[in-house]
């Protein structure tokens, strides 16, 4: 396993090298080289784990390594400790000061004057092994695609200064922090990873240095820094009255107060509500940041800790925190998706909508809701990357990424409208995982007696369900324009999403394999035994009627080659020009057709919902913590 170190450093390296390297093709060749490379050592990482017989593998360096790895994280917190420090003073962000030096002394002070044996720091299992593949395959096809997206984007947006580097090096260095945080079992390791995720994150959302985008930023940064205050203050406890600072030993103790602290780090983590508004805010940063923040890296870390917790978290107080957290945001997320016309901002309710599903099924932690969670986040990582990146593709296309502007894409711009029509698809349609997974989380709902979450879900799978429709309605009008419009999406962007759009599809295809070789085992490892979620003549049923899953490519194919033979110029209440859009009214004048969907904004609108949740959540998670704290105590 010393491939281990090797892929944690690879993109460090690559993190380093990038900001040195002026020329944009060179730019290009290095970034290319170090996602291979990236993709190449986690398959080689695979092989050894399957040759070793897929056991877990708890790993420790040799004891002088590990000494100055921990010298080494315990600097690297305070280098990070005073970056911060540093940019919250050129800001006048000061409160960010105290939650950052703060648990950064709480920890130091834990490891120096009341160390305890670490007797493992890495761990390699089935779902550590996913979430890598998941970081390094998706999250390197991402850095491909921005080499294209970043120079159309430069182009079209000529008021910001092009840092490509800089850009290109916190890409990489997240992917590095991933590695590390997925494989590390020493909590104050995974705690170093997790630091540095929040980080690179803040900078990632303030790269173009507007206002707006330094303002996100820092909310983005507190927010996750409260995580990661509750997150040190249990390493400290659990070092103190556990004399352990593992997270094997703390989910088999099932202490309810590290238990709870650390599932509190996830929630802020994954933007549950009341901590949903920096995900929303992080839209203002390029496109490719915001397909890594929503479908590898960032929000991926809080649900793998959450599935990590389950077992503790199953059937106590701190459990039912989590899941109503979680069944609260899924809704609630979904409405205000509902009134939402920006594509990225569709994406990111949706994207917290969906981690809330996982989140609540992590909370009710038993075998069926982890199940679904696993596979949940397995095809969101998909299809929720390939999303961003075509939306991103095409606001570069049309200047905008508004969805009303994409009526009648489908032929204007049928490539990414095929991308887009099977991400939309892979999100709410029968038969893809997504739905598949929804629907034993709701058994699994149905079998705890939760129905408050059986009421979460249903409603919420109500609503996703409208929006999605909405908008691929509109990607799939036939619609003529006269208005031109040229494709700007290079061809190591479309690469990327072809990928992405492929394994979706073969995800779907394979189901059955994925669930018997890669989600059960997962289950298996964090309960000891699993039943069968599924039966294999349900699972022989959704083989045959995955083939469907096809159906979608192939009606958007059909109707671009039959939109010209079917298409028929309509009466407009005066003479139509041939685009059913414009027409002469009966004075000769030109008048335009304006066709919107509606938005219910007055209903569903973050101006009506946002506060209300935030106060129901906030209230909720600080009451049942001061339960499950002082119930402890």
């Amino acid at each position: 396993m010393g491939v281990i170190p090797i892929l944690i450093a690879w993109p460090a390296l690559a993190a380093v090298v990038l900001p040195l390297v002026r020329s944009r093709k060179a730019r290009a060749a290095v970034v290319y080289a170090a996602a291979a490379g990236m993709m190449l050592l986690a398959a080689v990482l695979l092989a050894a784990w399957l040759s070793a017989g897929k056991q877990t593998l708890f790993l420790a360096p040799e004891s002088i390594y590990t000494n100055y790895l921990d010298l080494a994280m315990l600097a690297g917190e305070f280098v990070l400790m005073g970056l911060i420090i540093a940019l919250s003073i050129r800001h006048r962000k000061y409160p960010v000061i105290l939650l950052s030096a703060g648990q950064t002394l709480l920890v130091a002070w834990s490891e120096i004057f009341h160390p305890v044996e670490k007797t493992t720091h890495m761990r390699v299992d089935g779902l550590a092994m996913l979430l890598c593949i998941i970081a390094a395959f998706v999250g390197g096809f991402i850095c491909i695609y921005a080499v294209g997206y970043m120079k159309a984007y430069h182009e079209h947006h000529k008021e910001y200064k092009d840092r490509g580097g800089f850009f290109f090096s916190m890409l990489f260095l997240f992917l590095a922090a991933m590695f590390g945080l997925v494989l590390s079992e020493n909590l104050v390791w995974m705690y170093f990873f997790w630091e540095v995720t929040s980080v690179v994150s803040f900078l990632l959302i303030g790269y173009t240095r507007t206002e707006e985008a330094v303002h996100n930023s820092f909310r983005a940064l507190w927010m996750n820094l409260l995580g990661g205050f509750g997150f040190a203050i249990a390493i400290v406890y659990s070092a103190a009255t556990g004399g352990t600072v593992q997270l094997t030993d703390v989910v088999t103790s099932g202490a309810a107060i590290p238990v709870v602290l650390l599932a509190f780090a996830a929630l802020t983590k994954s933007a549950q509500m009341p901590f949903s508004s920096w995900l929303l805010g992080a839209m203002v940063a390029p496109t490719p940041s915001s397909a890594l923040l929503h479908s590898a890296t960032m929000v991926k870390a809080g649900v793998y800790l959450l599935i990590r917790l389950a077992p503790a978290l199953a059937g106590t107080l701190g459990g039912m925190m989590v899941a109503f957290i979680g069944g609260f945001t899924f809704i609630v997320a979904s409405m205000m998706a509902i009134a939402q016309n920006d594509g990225k901002k569709v994406l990111a309710f949706s994207t917290i909508s969906n981690l809330g599903l996982i989140v609540a099924c992590a909370g009710i932690g038993v075998e069926e809701t982890v199940w679904a969670a696993v596979l949940l986040m397995i095809f969101h990582s998909v299809a929720k990357s390939m999303l961003f990146q075509a939306v991103g593709s095409i606001e570069n296309s049309l200047g905008t990424r508004d969805i009303e502007a994409m009526h009648g894409l489908l032929l204007r711009l049928p490539r990414l409208t095929y991308i887009m029509g099977i991400g939309i698809a892979g999100m709410y349609l029968a038969p893809f995982g997504m739905l598949i997974s929804k629907w034993v989380a709701l058994k699994s709902f149905v079998d705890a007696d939760n129905y408050l979450l059986v009421l979460f879900l249903a409603y919420g799978s109500a609503t996703t369900m409208l929006y999605w429709t909405k908008w691929l309605s509109k990607l799939i009008s036939l619609h003529h324009t006269k208005e031109p419009v040229t494709d700007r999406t290079h061809q190591d962007q479309y690469l990327s999403m072809f990928v992405h759009a492929g394994a979706t599809l073969l995800l779907c295809l394979v189901f059955p394999w994925v669930s018997s070789r890669i989600v059960d085992p997962i289950v298996r490892t964090l309960f000891g035994a699993s039943h069968e979620v599924l039966s294999m003549n349900v699972l022989t049923t959704m083989a045959i009627m995955l083939v469907s899953v096809l159906f979608v490519p192939t009606l958007m194919f059909i109707l671009t080659r039959t939109t010209h033979r079917d298409y028929v110029p309509i009466y407009m209440g005066g003479a139509n020009v041939g685009d059913n859009t414009y027409f002469v009214n009966s004075y000769g004048e030109p008048e335009h057709l304006y066709l919107s969907n509606w938005y219910m904004r007055f209903e569903f609108g973050m101006r009506r919902l946002m506060r209300p949740s935030v106060i129901v959540s906030a209230g909720t998670l600080v009451v049942m913590l001061c339960m499950v704290i002082g119930g402890a105590l």
